[in-house]
């Protein structure tokens, strides 16, 4: 059986070590060399940047998220030992690990690691679908002759490269479909690679629970296990007709998917639909001077992402949650697209005006949306401000210093609130 030796990288018959380097760290299948779909998913990709960043951290259980009252976005390998998982609430996560350092996000710090692995594999091949910063599909398909080795030895260097040129780690999943190759990725994390191949696509799938399909989430599941259905084996049982009047559209997709079949394409050119940021309140909030500074900040954000990407939205959107959990949100439309902090906040802000009597509010957020590829520099007309051409001159030059000196070079007063 082909295998392949993730630290030397030679290849050679299946053994339980390298006969090289003598390395425990092998991968082995008949098809290893033959597949090239491929997930890259890095683990723990936030924390793992706290910890590389600040050396102190290392050995310590890190929660990247908000305060008290808000949720983790991602945890450490040390403090999901203790239980601790992604969007579960600050305050049961530190009941679970008590010992565990708080550290709020830094986008940028993520954004810019990113960006270096995403380099990295564009190296190997230009068809990549970032699913999000630390995760994307690679399609591989065609690549061997170009680079003088097959699939599997280009991925065991690109988490190579990661760990050695970065100091961060990532699990690959390589399969014949995007499926299948999500599904691997997450079988032996940290620093795994899994191969789930054609002819054992059926024997994997054999018994495994529904939840374990793509777009099922727990509306899903519920309505399923209404129709008896828990596990893949009972899907097979249905044939797509049934599955189709039963649950409609979605009958479709299970019906293939239970089966091991994914005929979507690595889409490089996989839009995005809109870009945002929210923060959730240690304490209920209804100070409107303080509310006005969290949005601003926010705005930078999402204005930054939006330069970023090289991409300008129609449509600002604010998002408020009251103290009994109901959303309010707020839309308005600009006659010209935007990436502009300044424009994005004085849209935003009279919508949090307008709504400042239905709070305290526990979250704020805003959103960019109908986005487009442009620099977005230009100012809405509506505003009817002459000064707003002025503004957006001022902020481009902010963001020439920020790109020279670092994000906190130019702070202005209203984020100090």
């Amino acid at each position: 059986m082909p295998a392949l030796c993730r630290d030397c990288l030679t290849r050679f018959e299946a053994g339980p070590r390298c006969p090289s380097c003598h390395s425990p760290r092998v991968v082995a299948d008949a098809e290893l060399f033959d597949l090239s779909i491929a997930h890259m998913d890095c683990d723990a990709f936030y924390a793992s940047v706290e910890k590389r960043d600040t050396p102190a951290l290392r050995n310590k259980p890190v929660i990247v998220g908000g305060g008290q009252r808000g949720v983790v976005t991602t945890a450490c390998y040390i403090a999901r030992i203790h239980g601790v998982r992604s969007a579960m609430p600050m305050f049961k996560a530190l009941q679970l690990c008590p010992e565990a350092v708080i550290v709020k996000p830094r986008f940028d710090a993520y954004q810019a690691a990113s960006r270096e692995i995403r380099g990295m594999m564009e190296a190997m091949t230009p068809a990549i679908e970032p699913l999000s910063l630390d995760e994307a599909f690679l399609d591989l398909s065609g690549t061997a002759r170009l680079h003088g080795a097959p699939p599997a030895v280009m991925l065991a260097r690109l988490v190579q490269r990661m760990e050695r040129e970065l100091r961060l780690s990532g699990s690959v999943g390589l399969s014949h479909n995007k499926f299948l190759a999500k599904i691997a990725s997450d079988l032996d994390k940290p620093r795994g690679f899994s191969v789930i191949n054609r002819a054992g696509t059926a024997a994997f799938l054999r018994g495994k629970p529904v939840s374990l399909i793509w777009g099922v989430g727990a509306a899903s599941r519920a309505q399923l296990e209404q129709a008896g259905i828990r596990v893949i084996d009972d899907l097979l049982r249905w044939d797509q007709a049934a599955l189709v009047a039963r649950f409609g559209q979605m009958g479709t997709r299970l019906w293939h998917l239970a089966r091991g079949q994914d005929a979507r394409p690595v889409a490089p050119d996989r839009a995005v639909k809109s870009i945002s940021k929210e923060t959730t309140f240690d304490a209920d909030l209804s100070d409107r001077d303080l509310l006005e500074g969290h949005l601003w900040r926010l705005a930078e954000q999402v204005s930054s992402r939006a330069k970023a990407k090289g991409l300008a939205g129609r449509v600002v959107t604010l998002k408020l949650k009251q103290r009994d959990h109901r959303i309010l949100t707020r839309r308005r439309g600009l006659d010209a697209p935007t990436a502009l902090a300044d424009v994005i906040w004085r849209i935003a802000q009279p919508l949090l005006v307008h709504a400042a009597p239905k709070g305290p509010f526990r979250l704020i957020g805003v959103g960019l949306s109908e986005l487009s590829a442009g620099p977005g520099a230009g100012v809405n007309s509506d505003l009817l401000d002459p000064q707003a051409e002025r503004r957006a001159h001022a902020e481009r030059a902010m963001d020439q210093l920020r790109e020279r000196f670092g994000q906190d070079a130019v702070i202005k007063g209203r984020a100090l609130r």
